[in-house]
């Protein structure tokens, strides 16, 4: 066979697979999903227990990559220009989606354009607490010991405009206090910081907190939500400790760069809403102290245009800053 006409040969068939592979359902190969922060934290572990499910029902690998930097920015800057496949997703978070926008001088991304809203995965609660060498027992006992001592009470985040870093500034800003803030690239490593007494007070995912609250190593004080949680009953909410209206719920919810097909949109949604209805999802959901939701894309978002409303007012009211 002359070697020009096996060539020619040879790249039709390559033609045809590439096709066949094109015209294949979604998904036909593996899919990433990014996180914005450092491994350990609650959204990486709520991203590694939605992929693993994922990949048992869609037949595909579902790997997690950390892609930590800026409170999550880095990451969500990276979806909004990432190939709208549906390969690459984002496990997006209230903070740098829609509270950086406000915050920040300029951002890389469009939160309503050019992220494509999938499905809200879970919400949870911060918890307050502190290193055990302050001596506070209360929130109470916390605002008048940080009014006592303005500029000497160092509070961790695991980012500017995280939802731990806001907490705190509006904890400030509620009761007068001045405190400093200190980012790291995740909550894990604030964590660390705190126990060690480099810093004295943190707003903390519930993931990052409970074990440690727990053992002893560091005491808790409240939580952000509306409500008390099932997981710490004895702990008051922030409201119900003497600031009324003090609210925040983190959420994580899984999102794709906004020009992705609306049936593969659909085809993920409907595959994170089936795990979120699975029991062993929503006891490891528990576990960490997150509460599993699983949403359609349109209820998504309509959270995340009203927290790009809400949390926009409350930084200029607020006169919150990014270092």
């Amino acid at each position: 066979m002359p070697r020009a006409f096996a060539k020619s040969l040879f790249m039709v068939a390559m033609a045809i697979c590439l096709d066949a592979s094109a015209q294949a359902p979604f998904p036909n190969k593996p899919i990433k999903i990014i996180v914005g922060f450092a491994p350990g934290g609650n959204t990486d572990v709520v991203a590694r227990v939605t992929a693993a499910r994922m990949q048992d029902i869609l037949g595909q690998a579902v790997v997690v990559e950390n892609k930590p930097g800026a409170g999550g920015v880095v990451a969500t800057e990276f979806i909004a220009k990432a190939p709208p496949d549906g390969y690459t997703l984002l496990m997006s978070s209230l903070g740098p989606h829609t509270v950086s926008p406000s915050l920040l001088k300029s951002v890389g991304f469009d939160p309503v354009n050019d992220l494509a809203p999938v499905s809200n995965v879970a919400v949870n609660a911060l918890l307050l607490m502190v290193n055990p060498n302050v001596p506070v027992k209360s929130v109470p006992e916390l605002i008048a010991y940080a009014k006592a001592n303005p500029g000497k009470l160092n509070f961790g985040s695991s980012g500017i405009g995280a939802t731990t870093h806001l907490s705190g500034e509006v904890f400030g800003s509620m009761t007068g206090a001045r405190l400093v803030h200190v980012a790291f690239k995740g909550g894990p490593p604030a964590i660390a910081a705190l126990l060690a007494g480099d810093l004295q007070m943190m707003f903390a995912n519930l993931s990052d907190a409970l074990p440690q609250v727990k053992s002893g190593k560091l005491r808790g004080l409240a939580v952000t939500t509306s409500r008390r949680v099932a997981q710490v009953p004895e702990l008051p909410t922030v409201a119900e400790s003497g600031l009324p209206g003090f609210n925040v719920a983190p959420w994580n919810g899984l999102v794709a760069p906004g020009k992705t097909p609306p049936e593969v949109i659909a085809k993920l949604s409907e595959t994170v809403q089936r795990i979120a209805r699975e029991q062993a999802f929503r006891d490891k959901m528990f576990e960490i102290g997150s509460e599993p939701l699983g949403d359609t894309p349109e209820q998504f978002r309509a959270t995340i245009n009203n927290d790009i409303q809400r949390w926009g007012r409350i930084v200029k009211e607020a006169g919150i800053k990014a270092e």
